[in-house]
C-alpha cells in the first residue's frame, strides 16, 4: 500500500494514503486491520483526508513494514468488512445537519418574503398532522403541544417565530435521534462476539482456525460450555442449546441435524457440528441492537421512574398554558409555556446516561447487559464469589502429575490434555499448558468427549474408558477403585492442592495436583469493596474444606461453603434475596451458571466457560479483581448522575414555564432555552463519568 508519512513524533505517526479518495467500507477496513496488529495502541482513519493515525509500540520498521505490504484484499482477508460502523452513521448525522442549516440561512438571506412564508406554511404541514392525530386518538402529548404553538403562531402571523421554533425542533429531534443510535451502536459493538478461533472439521480431523478465516459452507464443532460464533444448521451430533440472551428462552433447546443455531447462544450439554450460513458478524450485531432496544434491561428503576414523570408532566403543560392565557389574556405568555416540555430531556437524559455508563464500562473491558445490572451493582450489600479461577489466580498451574497402577506420568498428564483442551476452564487451561510446556503433543486419540457439568469428562480412548474430574464423579458416580497397595499413596498426597483425578477403566490411573495461587490483589479488593458500602462477602466452592478454609482465612471474607454443587450455589444466592439482600455474583465457570442467573448482578471472568459468560449479566476482564470495585463506583455515579439530571430537568423547564407566564421569556426564546437545556443535559448524560481519575484500580501496588 503507497502511502506518505506527513507528520511524526515518538511512537506516533499521521500517514495519507496516494489515493485520491477512500469509501467508508475502506476506512473501516484498514481501521480494523491496524487496531489488530500486535504493534498498535491507538489506531484512527478519516475517509475524507485518506489519513491514518498511529501510535504503535516495537519497532519502526516493522510498522512502516506492515502498512507497505498491505492490500485491501489481504486486509479483508485478514479481519473481514466490518458489517455495521458508526462511520456511516455520523456521516448521514452531519449531512442532514448540515443540509438543514444551509436551508435555514439560504431560505433567511434569498428568499423574498411571501415565498418564506409559503415555505414556513408548508413546513407546518407534518407538525400540524401530527398535532391532529394526537387529539383524533384523544392523547395529549408534546406532538400536540408543538402543533398548537406552531398553529397559533402562523394565526397571529408571526411566521418567524413559528418558523424558528420548527427549525430549533428538528435540530433537536436530529441530535436526539443521532445521540440515541450512536449509543446503541457502540454499545452493541462492545457486546459483539469476540472468538479468536474455531474448531474446523475437516475430512481427516479437527483443526483450531482463525474465525477470519472461516467461509460460508466450512463445518465447525463446538462442545458443551462452548459458544457458538456463527448462524448456521446442525449437521452432526445433538445438543442442548441455551438461547436465552437472544430469544428469552428460560430453558435449553434441543438441537438435532437440521437445526438452525445462531451466534452468541451457548452449548450446554452435548456436541454438534454445524454447517456455517452466515460468517461472523453479519447476524448477531443486528440482534443485539435489536435486544438493546427491547430489552427491558436496559430499564433501571431510576429511567422507568422518569419516563413515567415525562409523559404525566404533558397535560400539566397544556393545563398550565390554558391558565396563563385565563390570566394574562396574553397569547405570547400561553405560547411561552407550550414551548417547554419535561418529557424530551426526561426521557432521553436518563437512557443515555445509562448507555453512556454502559460504553465507558465497554471502554475498560467491561461488558454489562442492561441499566438494570448497574443499578444492582450501585445497591448491593452483599458479594459471592465462587473460589477457582476467581478469586485464585486466572492462571492456575499443575504441581504435580502423580501416576497409579504402574502408569507413567508424562503419558497421563498427555492424556488429560488430549481430553481437557476442548473445555475452556482454568483449571482444564492448567493441564493444556503443562502438557505444552513439558513438550507433549496431545493428538486427538479419543472418540468422542462428554462434559458432565460440576463432575468432568468421559471419553472412550484406544477402547478404554476414560473418566476424568472431581473425586465425587470418579469413586462414587463412576464407582473407580485404588489400585491395591496404593491407598498409603493414594492418602499422603499434600492436601494444600487442589485435585483432579483420572481413571481408566474404572481403575485410578492418576491425580494431577493443581496449584491455584490467590489472586495478588484478591484481599485488597475485598476490603476496597467493603469501603464501597458491601456489607457482607462470602466464597462458595466445590474444593475440600480445609483448602477452602486456609484461602477464606487469607482472604477475610466473612463467610464461606465448601464441597458444595451448582444447585447449591444458587441455592445459597436465592436464600441470600429471599432474606432481602441485594446480592452480586462473581463466577467463571460452567458451575457457577445457576449462581449466575440467580443474582441480583451476575459478573463472570471474561476467560472462563462461554456459557457462564453468556448468562452473566456483566463480564469482567480476568487481568484484574480491582475492576470490580471500579465498576461499582461507575454504578454508583451513574445513580447520582440520573438523580442529578432529574433535578436539573425539572428545576430549569420548571424556570421557563415560569419566566414565559411572567412575559420575561417570548415563545421563540423559551423553544431555544429548552432546546439547548435537552441538548446540554443529553451530550453531559453521554460524557464519561471519570472514574479513572478517583485510582480505584492500583493493581501494581496493592499485593497481600
Amino acid at each position: 500500500m503507497k502511502a506518505t508519512i506527513i507528520h511524526e513524533s515518538r511512537n506516533r505517526m499521521r500517514i495519507r494514503l496516494r489515493q485520491s479518495s477512500m469509501t467508508l467500507a475502506q476506512a473501516d477496513l484498514l481501521e480494523s486491520w491496524l487496531k489488530s496488529r500486535p504493534w498498535t495502541k491507538e489506531a484512527t482513519v478519516h475517509e475524507r483526508t485518506c489519513c491514518m493515525i498511529i501510535a504503535y509500540q516495537g519497532d519502526r520498521k516493522t510498522v512502516l513494514s506492515d502498512i507497505g505490504d498491505l492490500t485491501w484484499a489481504r486486509a479483508e482477508e485478514a479481519v473481514g468488512v466490518p458489517d455495521h460502523s458508526t462511520r456511516e452513521l455520523d456521516r448521514v448525522f452531519q449531512e442532514k445537519l448540515v443540509g438543514k442549516v444551509a436551508i435555514k440561512l439560504g431560505a433567511a438571506l434569498f428568499l423574498p418574503i411571501p415565498l418564506r412564508i409559503a415555505r414556513v406554511a408548508c413546513h407546518a404541514l407534518p407538525f400540524i398532522h401530527k398535532g391532529l392525530c394526537c387529539l383524533r386518538k384523544r392523547r395529549i402529548k408534546v406532538e400536540l403541544l408543538d402543533a398548537i404553538s406552531i398553529g397559533i403562531s402562523m394565526g397571529r402571523r408571526d411566521f418567524g417565530t413559528a418558523g424558528t421554533v420548527m427549525f430549533l425542533l428538528e435540530i433537536g429531534e436530529l441530535l436526539e435521534d443521532w445521540t440515541k443510535k450512536r449509543s446503541v451502536a457502540d454499545l452493541a459493538e462492545r457486546l459483539s462476539l469476540h472468538v479468536d478461533r474455531v474448531w474446523l472439521k475437516t475430512e481427516d480431523d479437527e483443526v483450531l482456525t482463525p474465525i477470519a478465516q472461516i467461509r460460508p459452507g466450512d463445518r465447525i464443532v463446538v462442545r458443551a460450555g462452548g459458544i457458538i460464533p456463527m448462524d448456521g444448521v446442525v449437521t452432526e451430533g445433538e445438543a442442548t442449546i441455551n438461547q436465552a440472551s437472544l430469544t428469552g428462552e428460560s430453558v435449553p433447546v434441543e438441537k438435532r441435524c437440521g437445526g438452525a443455531v445462531y451466534a452468541g447462544t451457548v452449548v450446554e450439554e452435548g456436541e454438534c457440528t454445524l454447517e456455517v450460513r452466515q460468517i461472523s458478524g453479519q447476524g448477531r450485531y443486528d440482534q443485539i441492537v435489536e435486544m438493546i432496544q427491547r430489552s427491558e434491561q436496559l430499564k433501571s428503576a431510576a429511567e422507568a421512574k422518569a419516563s413515567d414523570l415525562a409523559d404525566r408532566l404533558v397535560p400539566y403543560t397544556f393545563a398550565g398554558s390554558l391558565l396563563s392565557l385565563a390570566l394574562t389574556r396574553n397569547v405570547s405568555r400561553a405560547l411561552s409555556v407550550l414551548m417547554v416540555d419535561f418529557s424530551c430531556a426526561l426521557k432521553l437524559a436518563m437512557p443515555l446516561a445509562v448507555l453512556s455508563a454502559m460504553r465507558e464500562a465497554g471502554s475498560k473491558h467491561i461488558t454489562v447487559k442492561g441499566g438494570r445490572f448497574l443499578e444492582s451493582v450501585a445497591k448491593a450489600d452483599t458479594i459471592v464469589f465462587d473460589k477457582t479461577g476467581t478469586l485464585t489466580h486466572a492462571c492456575p498451574r499443575v504441581a504435580l502429575v502423580i501416576p497409579f497402577g504402574g502408569k507413567e506420568e508424562g503419558e497421563m498428564l498427555r492424556l488429560a490434555a488430549c481430553l481437557e483442551e476442548h473445555f475452556p476452564h482454568s483449571i482444564a487451561n492448567a493441564v493444556v499448558e503443562e502438557a505444552i510446556h513439558r513438550g507433549l503433543s496431545h493428538e486427538e486419540r479419543h472418540t468422542r468427549v462428554e462434559y458432565l457439568v460440576a463432575h468432568g469428562i468421559a471419553s472412550s480412548v484406544d477402547g478404554e474408558q476414560v473418566r476424568i474430574g472431581s473425586a465425587h464423579f470418579i469413586f462414587e458416580d463412576e464407582g473407580a477403585v485404588i489400585p491395591e497397595d496404593e491407598q498409603r499413596r493414594f492418602d499422603s498426597i499434600p492436601k494444600e492442592y487442589s485435585r483432579l483425578y483420572m481413571a481408566i477403566d474404572g481403575v485410578l490411573s492418576a491425580v494431577i495436583c493443581i496449584s491455584d495461587p490467590l489472586r495478588e490483589e484478591a484481599r485488597d479488593v475485598l476490603t476496597a469493596l467493603k469501603e464501597a458500602g458491601i456489607e457482607k462477602t462470602v466464597m462458595l466452592t466445590g474444593d475440600n474444606p480445609h483448602i477452602a478454609e486456609v484461602i477464606a482465612e487469607d482472604l477475610g471474607v466473612d463467610e464461606f461453603q465448601a464441597g458444595i454443587l451448582p444447585k447449591d450455589k444458587a441455592e445459597y444466592v436465592a436464600a441470600l434475596r429471599r432474606e432481602g439482600h441485594t446480592v452480586i455474583m462473581v463466577g467463571d465457570g460452567i458451575n457457577d451458571s445457576p449462581a449466575l442467573s440467580e443474582a441480583d448482578a451476575g459478573i463472570a471472568i471474561s476467560d472462563g466457560a462461554a456459557i457462564a459468560r453468556e448468562v452473566a449479566d456483566i463480564t469482567i476482564a480476568a487481568d484484574s479483581l480491582w475492576e470490580l470495585v471500579w465498576l461499582r463506583q461507575l454504578a454508583k455515579d451513574l445513580m447520582a448522575r440520573i438523580q442529578s439530571n432529574y433535578r436539573f430537568v425539572i428545576g430549569f423547564n420548571g424556570a421557563l414555564i415560569g419566566l414565559g407566564v411572567t412575559g420575561i421569556l417570548s415563545p421563540a426564546t423559551s423553544a431555544m432555552l429548552h432546546n439547548l437545556s435537552t441538548l446540554g443535559v443529553s451530550l453531559h448524560s453521554m460524557s464519561g463519568l471519570s472514574v479513572e481519575k478517583k485510582d480505584l484500580k492500583p493493581q501494581k501496588n496493592n499485593k497481600t
